[in-house]
């Protein structure tokens, strides 16, 4: 089976993405159980430079596989829950990854391979502007 892609999109601009299915294959699954995915992305409080998806309790049923605190740009993670909230982050410049808790861990599932140039313009519309959509869909 060759490497399963999605796209994502985020306020109007498509980016196509790898899913890291080696590193985080059950992050993978359960993410691939809820496409297409829907939502609005903020810009994060506590992180740097990144936007993040607030999924308040919901489960996706998975722990810790490649986690980072550190996602570089491009790079899309997984909160699974536990001290904070459960939440998908997406990095668009430098970010350490953390909450009104504390440093926090996420699964890197997903890589951006395209794009990556339009990443910090979106950042500072989803800062300035408010609440994005996002969507993420099988190519």
């Amino acid at each position: 089976m060759g490497v399963e892609k999605l796209v994502i999109t985020l306020a109007g601009i498509s980016f196509n993405a790898r899913l890291e299915t080696e590193k985080a294959p059950a992050t993978c699954a359960a993410f691939l159980k809820h496409l297409p995915f829907r939502n609005k992305a903020i810009h994060v409080r506590w992180s740097g430079q990144a936007v993040w998806i607030p999924l308040g309790d919901l489960q996706f049923g998975v722990g810790y596989e490649n986690a980072t605190c550190y996602p570089a740009p491009g790079e899309v993670v997984l909160y699974p829950g536990g001290v904070s909230e459960t939440e998908i982050l997406l990095a668009y410049g430098r970010v350490a990854f953390a909450s009104m808790a504390g440093p926090l861990a996420g699964n890197h599932f997903l890589t951006i391979t395209s794009n990556l140039d339009k990443l910090p313009e979106l950042g500072t519309k989803v800062l300035w502007e408010g609440a994005q959509d996002i969507s993420f869909e099988r190519v």
